[in-house]
Order: structure tokens, then C-alpha cells, then sequence
């Protein structure tokens, strides 16, 4: 679900009073209440702070470690921490409501015109094209399969890189022809199927770049990813502290990066069928370019 408008029209603000902000440039829908000149959604106002990061620690000052991650999440280091010390609720700790979005309008209409721009900047592409080029298997490794969610007109995989099979997931017909590495796509909105066209135990690598903030049944594609990745697969899930806040769900628009590393956790964790999450900083200048977060697994091996 990469968004079909140019990075320059994102927006992002620092932290307020605990709360994140991202924002975009597109027509903002009505609403009675605002924050700083900006119209937000409810949950902006309401936030969670740092209850996210609080209800997980394990730790007696929970809550006061959450406060000092979010204040330092920028730092180099601190993301990789974030799953040190966590304690996970027997239960999914999350609402229905935390899914909800300002926008909730089909995404096929929202993605229908294609947009070949990118959404984060070159800096936070290189690194997570150098990341990949430091995991993926190598280049032509007969039997290794890729897949790609929420894809568009590029990848970001490191240039040259092929399989025999790399499969790519998204919205926009136009901007998938166009993916160099790609042998094959499909055309599916996950918010509305989550469930994934492929067999068993199909791919070694799922990839997911700067989309994971719209999906509105994690939990349910994140089982899909577990069920076709083979014994052992990888998957990488890959954000910044873009968006577009009317199509991204609630929880993750009234919260922070380190929060955001750690709603990305719990998704690989209530989803079951992979092993702990792990958390890098792969930010190339933090707090002078886009940040680059990634939170990733493997499915147990057989």
C-alpha cells in the first residue's frame, strides 16, 4: 500500500506532549476539535502516550523506561532494546477501535490513479535497500522465492538483485507492471481479504515496506505471512514516521516510533508461527533525515 503522492507532500511533526504526529497533504475530513492547527483524529487528542510501551515492560517502572524510550527513540540503540524487557498480555491488547481510520473509504479508490514517487526519502532508501542487500539470500539462488506486500513501482531491493520467483502484492495495477524486480504480481486490497493467493510454505523472504501502518487486520496477515513463508522464512516489516494519517489506523497515529517497533512486535507475536520479533535502527542521520525502523522474524524452522 505504498501511496500513490509524492513524498513532499507528507508531513511530519516532532512529539507532542507524548503524542506523534503524521499527517498529509490530501483533503482532511471535518472534525469539531483540533491540535496545533491541524485537524486530528480523535486518538491524537485522547492519545495513548506511553501506555503502549508501559503495558509491555516488564519491569516495575514500566511505565517511566516507556517514558524514556519514547523521549529517546531517536537514538541509535534504543529501538533495538524495545523487546528486552517485554511481558506480553495473554490476550491481543488491542481494540477494534485502535483499527478504525479517519478515511475508512475503499483503498482501491484511494490508490486507483498511479503515482511512480517515492515516500520516504534517498537516505532512508539506501538504507533499507543496504539492509536487504546484508539478508536477502543471494542474487540467483535457484528455489528462493521473495514476496513483496503492499508493493508498487519499486521494490527498493538492491539493484540487480534476482530470483527466480519474486512476487509482488499492491493496489495499483499500473505501478506493479512497472517493478523491475518483480516476475509476478497481484492485485489485492489486504484491508478487505487479508487472506494471501498463495500455497504453503512458498517464500523464503516477505518484505513490507512503510505500509504496515495501514492495514486494519494485522493480525490476520500476519498469520498468512507465517502460513506461506517456508520453515526458517524471514519476514521484514520496515517503516519511518510517514504517513498518511487519514488512511493509517488510530493506534499508530497517536503514537511514537518506539511504540510503533513494539505494535509491530506484538502483530508477529498474537499472530503466532514465528519466533520472537527483533528490532533495528537502520536510520541513516537520525533527527536529520527520514528515520528507518525495522521490526522482523522467522517462521520456527521445521
Amino acid at each position: 500500500m505504498t501511496h500513490p503522492f509524492s513524498v513532499k507532500l507528507h508531513h511530519r511533526l516532532p512529539h507532542v506532549a507524548g503524542f506523534y504526529y503524521c499527517l498529509s497533504a490530501i483533503p482532511l475530513p471535518p472534525f469539531s476539535r483540533r491540535v496545533g492547527g491541524y485537524r486530528a483524529p480523535r486518538r491524537v487528542i485522547l492519545g495513548t502516550g506511553v501506555s503502549i510501551l508501559s503495558q509491555f515492560m516488564n519491569m516495575a517502572a514500566g511505565s517511566l523506561v516507556a517514558k524514556s524510550f519514547i523521549a529517546s527513540a531517536r537514538q541509535k540503540g534504543v529501538i533495538e532494546k524495545v523487546f528486552d524487557n517485554v511481558e506480553w498480555p495473554e490476550q491481543f491488547p488491542f481494540k477494534d477501535e485502535d483499527f478504525l481510520r479517519f478515511d475508512e473509504s475503499p483503498d482501491t479508490l484511494f490508490y486507483e490513479s498511479p503515482r511512480f514517487v517515492t515516500h520516504i526519502d534517498d537516505p532512508a532508501i539506501a538504507a533499507i535497500t543496504k539492509y536487504y542487500s546484508e539478508v536477502f539470500p543471494p542474487s540467483n539462488t535457484p528455489g528462493v522465492a521473495l514476496l513483496d506486500m503492499c508493493s508498487s513501482w519499486v521494490s527498493h531491493y538492491p539493484k540487480g538483485y534476482k530470483q527466480s520467483r519474486i512476487a509482488g502484492m499492491g493496489l495499483n495495477e499500473e505501478e506493479l507492471k512497472q517493478n523491475p524486480v518483480l516476475t509476478e504480481y497481484v492485485v489485492q486490497d489486504l484491508n478487505v481479504d487479508p487472506k494471501l493467493p498463495f500455497e504453503d510454505n512458498t517464500f523464503d523472504v516477505i518484505t513490507n515496506v512503510v505500509s504496515v501502518d495501514y492495514l486494519t487486520k494485522p493480525i490476520d496477515v500476519f498469520k498468512e505471512m507465517s502460513r506461506i513463508l517456508k520453515p526458517g522464512g524471514l519476514a521484514i516489516i520496515s517503516f519511518s514516521n510517514r504517513c498518511f494519517w487519514t488512511k493509517a489506523i488510530s493506534i499508530w497515529t497517536s503514537t511514537g516510533d518506539a511504540d510503533h517497533v513494539m505494535i509491530v512486535g506484538a502483530y508477529f507475536h498474537y499472530a503466532g508461527g514465528f519466533e520472537p520479533p527483533k528490532a533495528v535502527d537502520i536510520s541513516p542521520n537520525p533527527g536529520r533525515t527520514d528515520p528507518m525502523y525495522v521490526v522482523y522474524s522467522r517462521k520456527p524452522a521445521a
